[in-house]
């Protein structure tokens, strides 16, 4: 079955900008969320997804077809942004979502707005912990709901290195928050801190 996004695939790998225009239009939204989450600043979440599409731009006309156009994309970004990281030797996540389409609750619930931010804090301070090819793999398996054998794609692993990391990461951030001030305080009798 040929799709509209495969169309613009074929047009695209034979120099047609307009259709490599409607795959940056298509897919920049997931290229800026997964840059905006390994990284945590808007600026340089952009930069990333800028030098995300000029790179596949460069190397579309050895893009492999029989791989997922999205994996491949993807993978570009993750690769760059856990280089980024590396450079800069201060790992940061931001994992607070992007504003989505549907509209917001007209009427917020103040506590629970307040609890939603100490949430996303303490994952935030929890995933900062993590080495980014771990940090890459949580992200791309629970926000973008990728299989092992897809992150691996992605990241250049094998699907046994990603068990490994995903396993090893998800074992580091539960004893990271049973450690943490949070779990104190849920532990303790009426919420009071525990001493």
């Amino acid at each position: 079955m040929i799709t509209e996004e495969n169309t613009w695939l074929v047009d695209a790998i034979q120099g047609n900008m307009d259709a490599f225009t409607q795959l940056v239009e298509t897919y920049q939204r997931p290229v800026f969320n997964l840059c905006y989450r390994m990284l945590g600043d808007a600026q340089e979440a952009e930069d990333a997804a800028q030098e995300t599409f000029w790179r596949a731009y460069q190397g579309i006309k050895k893009y492999d077809q029989s791989r997922s156009f999205a994996t491949w994309l993807l993978s570009i970004a993750a690769h760059y942004c856990i280089d980024q990281q590396r450079k800069r030797k201060l790992p940061m996540v931001d994992i607070d979502l992007l504003p989505e389409e549907d509209a917001p609750d007209p009427s917020p619930n103040p506590e629970k707005v307040i609890s939603k931010q100490m949430e996303n804090k303490i994952l935030h301070k929890l995933l900062d912990k993590l080495q980014p090819q771990d940090r890459a793999a949580i992200i791309l398996r629970y926000w973008y709901e990728m299989s092992e054998d897809e992150i691996a794609s992605t990241l250049q692993l094998t699907a046994s290195a990603v068990k490994s990391r995903l396993f090893r990461a998800r074992r580091q951030l539960a004893e990271e928050y049973q450690n943490s001030p949070q779990a104190v305080f849920e532990r303790s009798p009426h919420g009071t801190p525990a001493i």
